[in-house]
């Protein structure tokens, strides 16, 4: 028997003061981070990480106004390490205080899971599991991705999700990717 508990944190606050929080699960495995909300525009996976975790996005007021950058109409995706947003902020400490073996960051459109450099055989596997196609795409400047792969030397990866919502089909297709990746991942 796995026996795991789960513990909500709120780990900042958004430019308008609403909280960012994460659903911390113990157990045996890798720790995986996954992020379902970068963009307010492109939250897809929010359904995918609700299933998992039942937690907030990283950008609450992009979501409350359906657009991409943060309530300054920052892109917070191009803001690592040194951005000062607190939503940045927040993810920043929360990755440096996890540590996490692997990190998913969900976006949109281009129905494509990609990465580059050492974080390709991760990225692949995931596509496989989830049915995608994978692209050996660079990471641009200021990414979450490029911070973490190169400065942290941690793995990380994109899964673009196609334009539109998910189906449950497609929810449950990704959270079986995740929780099977989880079961892999060194």
């Amino acid at each position: 028997m796995v026996l795991t508990l789960a513990t909500a944190l709120v780990v900042g606050h958004s430019v308008l003061s609403r909280p960012i929080d994460v659903v911390h699960r113990s157990g045996p495995g890798p720790r995986v981070l996954v992020v379902g909300c970068v963009h307010g525009n492109e939250c897809a996976a929010l359904p995918v990480v609700r299933k998992l975790a039942g937690m907030r996005p990283l950008n609450p007021d992009g979501l409350a106004a359906g657009t991409r950058g943060n309530a300054h109409g920052v892109d917070l995706n191009r803001t690592f390490p040194s951005g000062r947003e607190p939503e940045t902020r927040a993810a920043v400490a929360l990755i440096r205080r996890l540590h996490p073996d692997v990190t998913i960051w969900f976006h949109q459109p281009q129905g494509l899971v990609r990465a580059w450099g050492r974080s390709q055989a991760i990225a692949r596997r995931y596509a496989r599991l989830a049915g995608m196609r994978f692209g050996r795409v660079e990471w641009p400047a200021g990414a979450a991705t490029r911070w973490q792969n190169t400065a942290l030397g941690e793995r990380s990866f994109v899964v673009e999700l196609p334009p539109g919502r998910l189906g449950a089909r497609g929810v449950d297709r990704h959270v079986r990717a995740v929780l099977r990746l989880t079961l892999a991942a060194p």
